[in-house]
């Protein structure tokens, strides 16, 4: 047996220290949710028949920012002094299984409700984009499960056993916007209009006032959704499928008019744009003439290029003001809400959805959607760098402290040279510096 291996087996592991907090930079999460008043909305709005709901949201809450993926992974707010750095009492497992599990319909309308006073009272610190442009990217994404017991979990597109939510991302910051959790069968543009119709409003009532534009892939292409934007006077930037009409639009496009751009290595690619046109004539559709932006692609060199010599086309729709180049440029950061996807799941609240009830499973969305911008907000509300969910929690929330008592002064005892200590201070300085609700 080696010497490091015999000092290794030297120790004995106990679990009795009352006085150690696990994730103990929860003290971050609980600070802001106390400025943002989010326990008070949750009391005010959400009403299942449960007691005390907004002791057991904000547990779902916090344990998802410190990453839970599963009902049970609530119990490490119990764990030693944790719940200290929280601000209220941790529930139990079987307490926040029992009460997500009486959530209706109506009942998760009220918690979205609460997400929507949330995110208005966030940007009213700061963390809102005010007067300037704001992006939202609008997507879906299929959470896949495997028991066959799970209500509403169904195989959709992707033939994955599943659900398939709804979600509206602010692509400078990578905050949910909006999260709407479907059956896995449902298609993508499923609810859209809706959802947009509620999204425009509150972000309108959340204090944006600049400019809005929302991009979407083709599944949500129609023009019942164009106009709808259209009423809410928002810009759009929507890729549409090739269809014959608009074959025949790009097929159109002389060779002069197509302009090199710079893509990725090893390929050749180029951007131009036309009037499409449709209804008007003998149809009974209204006519409508709109800009259609195309890049062309040739993913293959050399030999390659001799064996698939024809262009790939991506085409899209936009009412933006952007140049031609300028709009694909801009079309194409559509990819950034797949970020914030992935930061929704890897390692975080929707990385699962756990339970067998379909109203627990939308109850469960709202607050993984609550989770990863508390995380978010955080960050744009201490100045500090943005940081996806696994990092934050890494550098600031999985922490390990002992609570101590300095001359009358409750005190968080952290690690030694950690290397993050100086971004924890001036965020928890920060936060801390925000004014409390008013109510």
């Amino acid at each position: 047996m080696s010497v490091s291996s015999r000092r290794l087996d030297r120790f004995a592991a106990t679990f009795d220290h009352e006085g150690l907090v696990a994730n103990a930079g929860l003290i971050l999460a609980g600070t802001l949710m106390a400025r943002l008043g989010l326990l008070g909305l949750v009391e005010r709005w959400v009403r299942t028949g449960s007691a005390n709901p907004g002791r057991k949201i904000l547990t779902v809450v916090a344990a998802m920012v410190a990453g839970a993926t599963h009902i049970d992974h609530v119990e490490m707010l119990r764990a030693g002094r944790t719940g200290a750095v929280l601000g209220f009492t941790p529930a139990a497992p079987s307490t926040v299984g029992s009460f997500l599990r009486t959530f209706t319909f109506g009942h998760v309308r009220q918690l979205e409700a609460v997400g929507s006073r949330v995110l208005a009272r966030a940007w009213g610190l700061g963390a809102g984009p005010g007067a300037q442009p704001l992006v939202v990217d609008v997507d879906s994404t299929i959470c896949e499960v495997h028991g066959k017991q799970k209500h509403g979990a169904a195989y959709g597109y992707t033939k994955a056993l599943g659900y398939h939510p709804l979600l509206a991302a602010r692509a400078d910051t990578g905050e949910v916007l909006a999260a709407r959790m479907r059956k896995g069968s449902a298609g993508s543009s499923r609810g859209v209009l809706r959802f947009v119709d509620e999204l425009a409003a509150n972000l309108r009532r959340a204090g944006a006032s600049g400019p809005l534009t929302v991009r979407a892939d083709s599944g949500f292409w129609s023009w019942k959704l164009i106009d709808r934007l259209d009423a809410h006077g928002a810009k759009w930037s929507i890729t549409v499928t090739l269809g014959s009409a608009v074959r025949a639009a790009i097929e159109a496009i002389p060779d002069t008019a197509w302009a090199d751009i710079d893509y990725t290595d090893g390929s050749r690619a180029q951007v131009a744009e036309t009037a499409y046109v449709t209804g008007g004539g003998t149809t009974k559709r209204r006519k409508r003439t709109v800009r259609l932006v195309v890049r062309r692609t040739r993913l293959a060199q050399g030999a390659q290029q001799r064996l698939w010599p024809h262009w790939r086309h991506h085409a899209f729709i936009t009412n933006t003001d952007h140049d031609t180049a300028a709009a694909d440029e801009f079309h194409r950061g559509h990819a950034v809400v797949e970020l914030a996807i992935r930061d929704l799941k890897e390692g975080s609240g929707l990385e699962h959805v756990p339970s067998g009830h379909y109203g627990a499973n939308c109850a469960w969305l709202a607050c993984a959607a609550l989770a990863h911008n508390i995380g978010h907000w955080t960050a744009l509300l201490a100045g500090t760098p943005a940081a996806t969910n696994r990092s934050r929690r890494t550098r600031l929330i999985a922490l390990a402290a002992v609570t101590a008592n300095r001359s009358g002064t409750p005190t968080l005892r952290y690690p030694a040279r950690w290397p993050w200590a100086t971004q924890f201070r001036a965020t928890l300085s920060a936060l801390r510096a925000l004014p409390e609700p008013s109510g």
